[in-house]
């Protein structure tokens, strides 16, 4: 197997994803937010360029989670070329594991970083980003006409130098809607086990309306 190779099989998973094209429009919705017995309710606003807004929260720091729960589903979702991420990246082959996942690693610029890609979905994200490591495992996906979505997964930060891991474990699970072509966040459940403690955050989202018809 090539470096060649192994650079196809993580671009036809990367290339897989469901991401919002060029046209985004940008959307409106209703979202409600628990947190252990506390109720939140408010707007967010997603605009074409991918930045939200959060409206009608008065508690601050509801509004800041809310707030970066929109910030990361919509950075995930922005359409970047393969080419444009990666260019400067060379991949080999790892290990397979055994689940049938094919382990990807990196060289060049982001050197250090792997992934695992199965069924033609990335399973595994290991990343150095913003002086952390973030490992993401991706249990299972929502499958559309334009790629896949992930529905349940994990998330866990550590110390690049010394390993040390940086907070808990949260488990995410995620809905999705098809608004006019577009597949939008409907629900949230994040459970992050911390301490010896359980907490465990909701968001709901609803009468979700694009900002104009989306351009065919």
């Amino acid at each position: 197997m090539t470096e060649q190779t192994a650079r196809d099989l993580f671009r036809a998973a990367y290339e897989n994803r469901n991401t919002w094209d060029s046209n985004f429009p940008g959307y409106t919705a209703d979202v409600t937010y628990r947190q252990g017995n506390d109720v939140y309710q408010g707007k967010v606003r997603v605009n074409p360029d991918r930045k939200a807004d959060v409206l009608d929260v008065e508690d601050e720091q509801a509004k800041k989670a809310i707030a970066s729960q929109m910030w990361e589903t919509a950075i995930h979702r922005v359409r970047y070329s393969f080419e444009t991420t990666h260019k400067e990246n060379e991949f080999s082959f790892g290990e397979t594991d055994e689940t049938g996942a094919v382990e990807i690693l990196v060289g060049g610029k982001c050197a250090g970083d792997r992934y695992k890609v199965r069924d033609n979905i990335i399973t595994l994200v290991h990343r150095h980003i913003h002086g952390v490591v973030v490992t993401i495992n991706t249990f299972s996906v929502q499958e559309t006409s334009e790629g896949y979505l992930a529905h349940r997964y994990d998330s866990v930060y550590h110390d690049p130098a010394t390993g040390e891991q940086k907070g808990g474990v949260s488990q995410f699970e995620d809905s999705f809607e098809n608004v006019d072509g577009y597949y939008i966040l409907t629900g949230r459940k994040i459970t992050t086990e911390a301490n010896g403690k359980t907490y465990t955050d909701e968001y709901s989202f609803s009468n979700v309306k694009l900002l104009q018809p989306a351009i065919v």
